[in-house]
């Protein structure tokens, strides 16, 4: 059975530098190999030609059949891009000691979900590079399609996961499903409608639900002491 554009599928893969080191997989095995934490690892769903997953990746799934192994190696304009030499800044080491950070090389912090790598460190400047730490590389992915996915849930699920990074209660109502969720998030999620409805063919609308109360706020008051 061949895969489609706009299938939902469940794909395991283990993506690797050519002749290097495993960066991202979701394979057990392969994740302890590589020293990374397996727990809650399982295959993935997405849904084929939609970008859920790096655009070149994805482009090379339509056509394949359940069940094989398949493998792609990806050139750096393919897959995270050329070093761009302007992505490498000097910033001076007060900006670092103000955010109560002592710079080393090799270190790797997140920006606005931007990662950043320290180049070198001398004196009082340190060399910082905003490149993707994949930039510039060929890399290689192996992957194996296990399953088309035809429930809605697990489709709808999938896409909350890549979208939300969580999971929300719903209902759907003809064309639209609409999402309980807490006060200020039904603005993100009028922001990712055309993304719900690009993938699912459902328009994502929103219903504020007021969060239960933690225990120790719904705790019974004490009586009062009458004096």
């Amino acid at each position: 059975m061949e895969v489609k554009k706009n299938d939902f599928i469940e794909i395991e893969f283990t993506a690797r530098v050519k002749g290097g080191e495993i960066f991202d997989t979701n394979i057990k095995a392969d994740a302890e190999k590589a020293g990374f934490e397996v727990k809650n690892m399982s295959p993935y769903i997405l849904a084929v030609g939609k970008e859920m997953v790096l655009k070149s990746f994805d482009s090379d799934l339509e056509g394949k059949e359940i069940g094989k192994n398949y493998s792609i190696e990806l050139q750096p304009d393919q897959a995270f891009g050329k070093r761009n030499p302007e992505f490498v800044k000097m910033i001076p080491m007060n900006a670092f000691k103000e955010q109560n950070i002592i710079p080393q090389r090799g270190m790797q912090f997140n920006i606005d979900g931007q990662v950043v790598r320290i180049a070198s460190v001398s004196g009082g400047r340190v060399l910082v590079d905003f490149n993707n730490p994949l930039a510039g590389k060929v890399v290689n992915y192996n992957y194996k399609i296990l399953r088309k996915v035809e429930d809605q849930k697990e489709q709808i699920d999938a896409v909350q996961d890549f979208i939300f990074r969580r999971k929300f209660e719903y209902t759907i109502k003809d064309k639209e499903i609409i999402f309980k969720v807490p006060d200020k998030m039904d603005k993100f999620v009028e922001m990712v409608s055309k993304a719900f409805e690009d993938i699912l063919g459902l328009k994502a609308k929103a219903e504020v639900v007021k969060e239960e109360p933690s225990k120790k706020d719904s705790a019974e008051p004490k009586e009062e002491v009458k004096k």
